[in-house]
């Protein structure tokens, strides 16, 4: 697994209070600033906190979000992996919803040239997250595959929802329905595939 950001309640503090913020100065140091005034931190703190900057920021956010997803999946009832799948990957969403502005500005950020580690970190962290939650533990070949799936699936549903104006973002469960459906069929089509090479593979 790879690994998170530092996690310090401070720094939780200062991500949730800059949040309010971010919709007019995106993940900058003005919006922190802001927001550790309206905590009422020092604002000399933003430095020590986030020496990372912007970049720091919104992978603490990411990962707030991938541990609060991760909480609420432990009250989830549905026994069949890609039931539990599919209502952790909602639940995350029903998390930011107050903060899908937040989320479009960070995407627009980790699409700037040079920040293709840090958005593969923050994506390969909180695919983990939902397989993890959804009680996955394969640490074979299929581990790899897995998440290379959910990762196209996760993915492609994050820029569906934030141009998704339903109510309650009906429209983007049922876009979620559809990928998973479609990976599903993936995986079938790979597990014959491993299957017919295992019958091939000389004895």
């Amino acid at each position: 697994m790879i690994a998170p950001p530092e996690r310090l309640a401070e720094r939780d503090a200062a991500v949730e209070a800059m949040l309010a913020h971010v919709p007019f100065d995106g993940w900058t140091r003005k919006a922190l600033r802001a927001g550790l005034a309206d905590a009422g931190m020092p604002a000399d703190e933003a430095e020590l906190l986030f020496p990372g900057g912007a970049a720091d920021m919104i992978a603490v956010f990411c990962d707030l979000i991938d541990r609060r997803m991760e909480a609420a999946a432990a009250n989830l009832t549905e026994t069949r992996t890609t039931a539990r799948v599919r209502a952790i990957v909602a639940a995350r969403l029903d998390l930011t919803r107050p903060h899908k502005e937040a989320v479009r500005r960070a995407l627009s950020y980790l699409a700037l040239p040079g920040h293709t580690g840090t958005a593969a970190a923050i994506m390969g962290r909180t695919v983990d997250a939902i397989w993890h939650a959804a009680g996955d533990r394969s640490a074979d070949f299929s581990w790899y595959t897995k998440r290379a799936i959910l990762t196209a699936v996760y993915g492609a549903v994050l820029l569906f929802w934030l141009r998704d104006g339903s109510e309650d973002g009906a429209e983007t469960r049922a876009f979620l329905d559809r990928r998973l459906r479609d990976a599903g069929r993936i995986g079938q089509t790979r597990a014959r595939i491993a299957g017919f090479f295992a019958r091939a593979r000389p004895a």
